[in-house]
């Protein structure tokens, strides 16, 4: 698989976090050196028992966190504490700034996914806030070939200053995913193996879509992938570890 050829998937990239968490980082990455406006970053998150973010400021941006296995517990200085588990998701506006910490809760370890989503310029000093919804809140929709869960978008009580859409999809036969136009986004592989575009696509693969363009996924089995899209700032993404600018 190669960068240069923007139709085809490239593989995530390990990431060691300093307080000892270990990622699967879809972009920026060796494979993929660039942010994808409106999109900062996007990571599988592996977090052991005895790890974890203690304490820690954010500036700049939103961060949408959606729970694959076990439980996190979020605290921050706005005085929430919140456990999203399974299925479960957060949204923090970090804005004029939000201090955070992130553990997993009940004694065993826990993994999802985490996408910084950049603010607009005129939105960098917007009011921190915070806001979750459970399995529940988020709706399902069972198509021919595929089940789709939608994370943020239509039907979602989850809201960001930039419009966007993220889905969860598990694919058993064939699914269509059509990006609107002149959105960017990208797909990425969660669990099991199928195609994409006719390319082969597994667990920590992502496919950047810089041009709207219909994307086709097959599976034989069964391949869950997320995908994510957004409206561009067209705004170039300064980031400093966790302050965005």
């Amino acid at each position: 698989m190669s960068s240069s050829d923007p139709s085809q998937p490239v593989p995530g990239q390990t990431v060691r976090h300093g307080t000892g968490v270990n990622s699967n980082r879809a972009f920026p990455t060796n494979s993929f050196p660039r942010h994808l406006d409106p999109f900062v970053l996007f990571e599988r998150f592996y977090i052991e028992p005895d790890e974890g973010f203690p304490m820690h400021p954010h500036e700049g941006f939103e961060i949408v966190s959606y729970m694959l296995d076990g439980g996190m517990a979020h605290e921050d200085s706005l005085g929430v504490t919140n456990t999203a588990r399974e299925g479960e998701a957060m949204r923090i506006t970090a804005g004029s700034g939000i201090r955070h910490s992130e553990f997993p809760a009940g004694g065993r370890g826990c993994n999802g996914l985490q996408l910084w989503v950049n603010l607009p310029r005129d939105r960098k000093d917007a009011d921190a806030g915070y806001e979750d919804a459970s399995t529940d809140d988020l709706p399902t929709e069972s198509l021919d070939g595929a089940t789709v869960t939608t994370v943020v978008g239509e039907g979602s009580p989850l809201s960001l200053y930039t419009p966007m859409e993220y889905l969860d999809a598990t694919v058993t036969d064939a699914w269509t995913w059509s990006p609107r136009e002149d959105w960017t986004g990208f797909l990425y592989g969660v669990d099991g193996e199928g195609a994409v575009n006719g390319h082969a696509f597994g667990v920590g693969d992502v496919l950047p879509v810089v041009e709207a363009e219909d994307v086709a996924v097959e599976s034989e089995d069964a391949l869950r992938a997320v995908a994510v899209s957004g409206r561009p700032h067209g705004e170039e993404i300064h980031q400093r570890g966790p302050f965005v600018r």
